[in-house]
């Protein structure tokens, strides 16, 4: 744990995570749930930072069987993903709570958007501004710097 970061709550058999427990990641993001042998293994739920998770059923370490769910509410579905599809683009807000009158347009799910400077991209944890190739978060802190411009390809 000391060498990755993580932390973990719960007991131990034979010096290996066992039973019940919460695994906090570097990242932030929890699993709470059964242990086997150091592994997720049963029922447990992922908790990522930004509101979402994933339910599921894990055996040694790896899903058998599982549900994602959007920070909104939205449930990712494998068999009849029809969220922002062709032949109905709506967003999930617009789905749940109807349309804008005309002339007032919705760009993202989230509503009221995010303020983004002119002239920047919304990449999720932040703002790029490809004039500074830099990003930024949406409180105008630096998080990294992006990489360096493709070069032309020369032939000669």
């Amino acid at each position: 744990m000391e060498y990755t970061g993580s932390q973990y709550i719960g007991e131990f058999v034979d010096g290996r995570m066992e039973g019940d427990a919460e695994y906090i990641l570097p990242t932030e993001t929890k699993y709470i749930g059964e242990m086997k042998d150091g592994m997720f293994h049963g029922q447990g739920t992922l908790y990522f930072p930004n509101g979402s998770r994933f339910d599921a059923v894990w055996e040694k370490g790896l899903v058998v069987k599982g549900t994602y769910t959007f920070s909104d509410g939205l449930q990712y579905d494998t068999e009849n993903w029809h969220y922002c599809d062709s032949y109905d683009r709506r967003f999930y807000t617009e789905i749940c709570y109807g349309l804008k009158p005309a002339g007032i347009s919705q760009l993202t799910n989230m509503d009221p958007p995010r303020k983004i400077p002119p002239g920047c991209y919304d990449c999720g944890d932040g703002f790029y501004n490809p004039n500074t190739r830099i990003v930024k978060d949406y409180n105008y802190r630096f998080l990294r710097n992006a990489g360096l411009p493709l070069k032309r390809l020369q032939l000669h």
